[in-house]
């Protein structure tokens, strides 16, 4: 990664499409991976492909990772938005 002004790195040139993952935390497992199915249904029938991640020492948080083909940064956008925005979903990275 180049660096701008020795401080700010430049952001890196993402070339569309491209496989993008998205990782997905929250607390009740079968209701992540359900908004994890839904998403990608509505945001135009992705295929993608699903695997349980972690699990907290406490067993209270979950993640999956979830990864589609996004055709454009907006679209990658949308997704992370839609998993943000997600009442079943704490975090998504």
């Amino acid at each position: 990664m180049k660096v701008l002004d020795g401080d700010t790195p430049e952001r890196p040139e993402i070339n569309y499409p491209t496989k993008w993952g998205f990782k997905i935390i929250g607390r009740d497992k079968a209701a992540l991976e359900k908004c994890i199915k839904h998403i990608m249904k509505e945001t135009g029938d992705k295929e993608h492909v699903c695997t349980l991640g972690n699990q907290s020492k406490t067993g209270k948080f979950h993640s999956f990772n979830a990864s589609c083909t996004v055709d454009t940064e907006e679209e990658r956008n949308k997704i992370f938005k839609y998993f943000e925005d997600h009442d079943d979903v704490d975090m998504v990275i």
